[in-house]
């Protein structure tokens, strides 16, 4: 059995690493995608995928643009490609290649959260429920058939990296549990419902800043579904302020929307559009991440307190 994995992220390194547990002496190759400058240094450093296909010598591809260059992909004359996370479109004639298809783990129960994003998206969305799901690839985004899932619980302590993990070892224990039937063809293979679609685009830059007006715990839901990274954000004296953790108050207080309506010793409370939140994690313009408590007992809670978020 010949196998390629295409995968790009640490989502997919869990992925990977149970793959090669399994099935090592079957990988012909990993694609990737191609390194990237990182840091305030511009340091050239491979993928996650990379390092870890490196450590076992395993060749590596990584095509600038692999609907044009996958030349690369059909000589390895895959049986079967399973992607996870890879970043890029990949065209039909790779699509085609494999006798086995071409499978891929996708992190939420579709037809939820098509998409780029369905792990920040099943937490700002207010997601009880999310999971993984393998299916086969077809040209349109995350739409083939299913062949298997399981469910992730979402708890209120969640956040993105949390979830993240989470998922990430879910998703490798259904694929080394479902990769059998797949080889041996005696798979179920499920039709995805289009009335129950929803999407998981992207997050853009403009949807990371923190809306007040909304409730509390739409705001809660932002804030732990964008962190540690991207992470939300605010403008506060001019300056952008990312927020990381808040929790939801049960106390209500009056005041206008972004207003600081209290400093307490969990952090600093700020008017919602249904309530207020404390923001309990945060890091100020130019400095490093910390406890909002910590901030306050810098700058003083009289020179916070009225003050308005933007």
């Amino acid at each position: 059995m010949r196998i390629v994995f295409m995968g790009t992220p640490d989502f997919a390194v869990n992925v990977l690493q149970g793959l090669i547990d399994h099935y090592e002496k079957d990988i012909v190759g990993v694609v990737s995608q191609p390194d990237k400058l990182v840091g305030r240094h511009q340091v050239l450093t491979p993928t996650p995928i990379k390092e870890l296909a490196m450590k076992y010598n395993i060749p590596v591809l990584q095509p600038e643009k692999i609907r044009k260059d996958y030349q690369g992909v059909l000589d390895l004359k895959p049986d079967i490609i399973i992607t996870c996370a890879y970043g890029q479109i990949i065209p039909q004639a790779i699509l085609d290649a494999p006798k086995l298809g071409c499978i891929n783990v996708h992190a939420s129960l579709l037809p939820k959260l098509r998409g780029g994003a369905p792990i920040h998206k099943a937490i700002i969305d207010g997601y009880d429920v999310t999971g993984v799901t393998i299916m086969y690839m077809d040209a349109s985004m995350d739409t083939g058939d299913m062949i298997s899932k399981v469910e992730v619980p979402i708890l209120e302590s969640d956040n993105l990296e949390s979830l993240h993990d989470k998922l990430s070892v879910a998703g490798t224990k259904l694929l080394l549990d479902t990769l059998p039937s797949i080889l041996e063809g005696t798979n179920p293979r499920e039709k995805q419902n289009e009335e129950e679609v929803t999407f998981a685009y992207n997050i853009k830059r403009e949807e990371e800043h923190i809306d007040f007006s909304k409730t509390s715990r739409e705001v809660f839901n932002l804030i732990r579904g964008l962190s540690p990274i991207p992470s939300a954000n605010v403008i506060f004296d001019g300056s952008e302020m990312k927020v990381y953790a808040s929790t939801i108050c049960s106390k209500n207080y009056s005041g206008s929307c972004g207003e600081i309506v209290d400093v307490t010793k969990e952090g600093i409370v700020v008017k919602t559009g249904d309530g207020a939140i404390t923001l309990t994690e945060i890091k100020p313009f130019g400095k490093k991440r910390m406890d909002a408590s910590s901030y306050v007992n810098g700058v003083g809670a009289k020179n916070l307190l009225g003050k308005v978020f933007q």
